[in-house]
């Protein structure tokens, strides 16, 4: 069985946030774009153990690593929210989506928003089913 990847912790998705944003950087320029102050040691040991991990890689330039994602946004949050859903709701988006409804983090706006977007899906696979029918 294929081991499953280790979630980010929170401060590891903060370093990560930054990468993201900025592509590739060094220790100091990760430390500096932190929303908080984090001794430079602590970003370098989280930065080596995302490497570890294979979540960044590094190369060295001059005397300086440099740190590159080694995975995207869309799939660590793709394996946050499923891990979530299976360990919160047996698997069943349907209960996520009915707990964000009763918890009201599913306003109205939303609500709309996500009723276009199961439109345009269904349009789209209709189309790519090719027989018009939804």
């Amino acid at each position: 069985m294929a081991k499953k990847p280790e979630q980010l912790t929170p401060l590891e998705l903060e370093i990560m946030d930054v990468l993201w944003r900025l592509g590739e950087a060094n220790v100091q320029t990760v430390q500096e774009a932190l929303p908080r102050e984090l001794a430079y040691t602590t970003v370098q040991t989280m930065l080596n153990i995302l490497a570890r991990k294979g979540r960044v890689t590094r190369t060295k330039r001059e005397r300086a690593f440099f740190y590159i994602p080694a995975v995207s946004r869309k799939k660590v949050t793709r394996q946050a929210v499923s891990e979530m859903v299976s360990r919160m709701f047996g698997g069943s988006v349907e209960d996520l989506v009915i707990s964000l409804m009763e918890t009201r983090q599913l306003t109205p706006q939303k609500l709309q928003r996500l009723e276009r977007l199961v439109r345009e899906s269904r349009t789209k696979h209709s189309r790519e089913d090719g027989d018009g029918e939804n």
